[in-house]
């Protein structure tokens, strides 16, 4: 079993109890702030400090919480290679995901390639970082970008998602070879040109990454680098993550007409009464294939449910 371990401040504890909030245990073990179990791991907080993250997600998960000290057991994550000099000025492929923390929603991947002549446009079109945009700015952004750079899409719906997760494959393998086949496509659509670079949105270590795709058909490795922030480390990345998450809402819309209202986006209790109105209207067949079913709020849905049907 994979351990990491972070040493956090009281006050970052407390984002982390509230991002794990529909995951919390109700009790704790002695000597913790907060126990919680994620789909691909277990997290508990002490009142040390200390952030224990044990599970085969556990190097994942911690990557979120970058920036804080932090040490793995029983050895420390190996360094990524560094960057080439003046990176945000080359021409470079970057990729990124979407909907991974979304119970309601597909998983969308995408690759861009961003040449260096095109990034002073990508900016003029506002380009940047999508956790600073708001979804109406990422649709028009979308819109005006998709004809200028080239790209390649790939979306995981919930159906094949369950099939994959019910088979033992973790989500972090499933994101490594969502990653690895849109660039295999990306390459191939732009041959003979080659990009100076590929930089992925760091969601595991690049040796983690590289072992979950052995087994591909094909393995991209050339000239690959891995950052967390990735957005705004190379234009390329956040035109990537503004493409997933456009593709991302029109499926969410598509899924919303199913449901018959506009569904919650993340995976808090809003989330948990949606999920229990859809299972109430509808079946847990079709929530089924509305959502990653292994996710907590399934539980948390079929409870609020039940207890409704009672009352």
């Amino acid at each position: 079993m994979s351990n990491v371990v972070l040493q956090c401040s009281q006050a970052e504890i407390k984002k982390m109890m509230d991002s794990y909030s529909s995951y919390v245990k109700p009790t704790p073990p002695p000597g913790a702030i907060f126990a919680a179990k994620t789909p691909t791991c277990n997290i508990t907080a002490y009142k040390s400090g200390k952030v224990l993250f044990q599970g085969g997600g556990a190097a994942t998960e911690s990557i979120k919480w970058n920036g804080i000290d932090s040490k793995s057991s029983p050895s420390k994550p190996k360094t990524n290679k560094p960057l080439p000099e003046q990176f945000s000025s080359l021409s470079v492929i970057g990729s990124d995901e979407v909907g991974t923390g979304d119970f309601f929603g597909p998983m969308t991947v995408v690759s861009a390639y961003a040449k260096k002549e095109q990034l002073p446009l990508l900016k003029e079109l506002g380009v940047k970082d999508s956790k600073h945009l708001k979804d109406d700015q990422i649709v028009k952004i979308a819109k005006d970008i998709i004809s200028v750079i080239p790209y390649s899409l790939l979306i995981l719906p919930n159906p094949k998602y369950n099939e994959l997760q019910a088979k033992g494959m973790t989500q972090g393998k499933i994101k490594a070879i969502l990653h690895n086949q849109v660039l295999v496509n990306l390459h191939k659509k732009i041959l003979p040109e080659k990009p100076d670079a590929v930089l992925i949105d760091q969601f595991a270590e690049e040796g983690v990454y590289f072992r979950h795709i052995q087994k591909q058909p094909e393995v991209l490795r050339e000239n690959v680098y891995f950052s967390t922030k990735a957005e705004g480390v190379h234009l390329s990345v956040a035109a990537a993550s503004i493409l997933a998450r456009y593709a991302f809402l029109k499926e969410w819309d598509k899924l919303s007409q199913v449901a018959g209202f506009t569904l919650p986006k993340g995976a808090g209790k809003q989330v948990d009464e949606a999920a229990a109105k859809i299972i109430l209207s509808k079946g847990t067949e079709v929530l089924k294939t509305l959502t990653k079913h292994h996710f907590a709020n399934t539980g948390k849905a079929i409870a609020i449910a039940s207890k409704r049907k009672n009352q």
